[in-house]
């Protein structure tokens, strides 16, 4: 199964010694990793951990003396391997792809790495599958097209309000685009399952309790796409029980980040003619909004009878996919909020200082509201000290890919590719 992220393993492979593919588990890195991967070091049960720790404290390393790459998966059980594959991708003496570690949370604070790996070790996220992976965006729009002036934005989307609401439930992992019916959430129910029972704990220095981490989580879930504050959500993860500190809802929150569960959407800070003061808070965010369906216990069905949810999980599934097709174009993602109250959903940047701004609308009555939100921030950008957008665009959940008479761009979200 062809990803985006294909090409840039393909380019760093040819850079660097090293690399690390790291994101959710489940969302298919080390089915990927393994048709890049030459031979394979499977981290298989305590007694193999507890050996390979004993050549690890020994300064021992022939085991990773394999034909590269070698793939060495979830890495992060035996933290000491990143080291060493620093140390041997030394002692080869600048040979190119020779490890690829794959990992699906943070190493514990307290036994991270000695060394950041910074000129050997490259790092990429993988996400789970965006709409044109899945093959239900068309991609007759490319988003780098985007960026250039001369592109001409047409196509139309065979992606329905119903099939919308379905990929939402469904999520894009990989395993989940073989089920059909009410098979289509076992996934995403099941990844939420261990992520409550097991995977917090582990990340997050003894957090074990269960039922904490799943108020946790249930409110980041009604909260998404919004700006609530950590108050609302410790308030909400309390509830009736009224015990959970702030210091504590923190803590949850960063081992929920650290094995790639939550990833909330940065502020932009652009330079404006007014001397307006912007909000930095962050939109709340799952690395997949299925998961915030599985969540709440909402059905691809309940959604489209609840417009403004709908609207909510949209958004979220639209930072998902904007988020996979940047990374290959070296760009970012985040929003831009001021307290005047306007608001531009999504800022689309590149490293150059290119950017474009993005309003997300489910629906097509909400279209001109979203063209008046995006002039509004045209006008307000000092273009002395910055460049001014190379596009304006509507992301919508409609048919029709095309340029409005206002020269902002509509786009269906089953149009859209990197």
């Amino acid at each position: 199964m062809e990803r985006i992220i294909d090409k840039e393993i393909k380019e760093y492979l040819g850079l660097m010694g090293a690399m690390v593919i790291e994101g959710p588990k489940w969302c298919g890195k080390t089915r990927t990793s393994e048709e890049f991967a030459k031979s394979v070091l499977p981290i298989i049960g305590k007694n193999q951990i507890e050996a390979i720790n004993v050549l690890l404290d020994k300064g021992e390393f022939d085991f990773l003396d394999e034909e590269p790459p070698m793939l060495i998966d979830e890495w992060q059980l035996i933290p000491g391997i990143w080291d060493a594959v620093r140390t041997v991708v030394d002692n080869r003496r600048g040979k190119k792809g020779q490890f690829i570690l794959t990992g699906s949370s943070v190493p514990p604070r307290g036994s991270e790495p000695l060394h950041s790996g910074a000129g050997r070790i490259a790092r990429l996220t993988m996400r789970t599958m965006s709409l044109f992976e899945s093959g239900e965006s068309n991609g007759k729009v490319s988003l780098k097209g985007l960026f250039d002036s001369n592109y001409k934005v047409s196509g139309t989307s065979r992606l329905s309000i119903k099939g919308l609401a379905t990929a939402i439930a469904r999520g894009g992992w990989p395993k989940s685009l073989m089920d059909e019916g009410d098979n289509v959430t076992r996934i995403a129910k099941q990844y939420l399952k261990a992520i409550i029972e097991s995977d917090v704990s582990r990340a997050g220095e003894g957090y074990k309790d269960s039922d904490t981490v799943k108020r946790i989580i249930e409110s980041v879930a009604r909260n998404i796409s919004t700006y609530a504050s950590l108050e609302t959500i410790r308030k909400e993860a309390a509830g009736e029980y009224g015990t959970l500190s702030m210091n504590t809802l923190k803590k949850y929150l960063d081992a929920m980040q650290r094995i790639f569960l939550i990833e909330n959407l940065p502020a932009w800070n652009p330079h404006l003619r007014s001397k307006t003061r912007l909000i930095t808070s962050p939109k709340w965010h799952f690395t997949d909004p299925s998961i915030a369906m599985s969540a709440l216990r909402a059905s691809s069905e309940a959604l489209t009878k609840d417009y403004n949810t709908f609207g909510l999980f949209f958004e979220s599934l639209c930072v998902r996919d904007l988020r996979i097709y940047l990374q290959s174009l070296d760009g970012t993602v985040s929003h831009y909020r001021d307290v005047n109250g306007n608001e531009v959903d999504l800022i689309a940047e590149l490293p150059g200082g290119e950017w474009g701004a993005i309003e997300v609308k489910l629906g097509s009555n909400d279209i001109k509201e979203g063209i008046a939100n995006l002039i509004k921030l045209k006008e307000n950008i000092n273009s002395e000290k910055m460049r001014p957008p190379a596009f304006l665009m509507v992301l919508t959940g409609g048919q029709y890919a095309l340029e409005r008479p206002e020269g902002v761009l509509e786009v269906p979200i089953g149009c859209l590719k990197d």
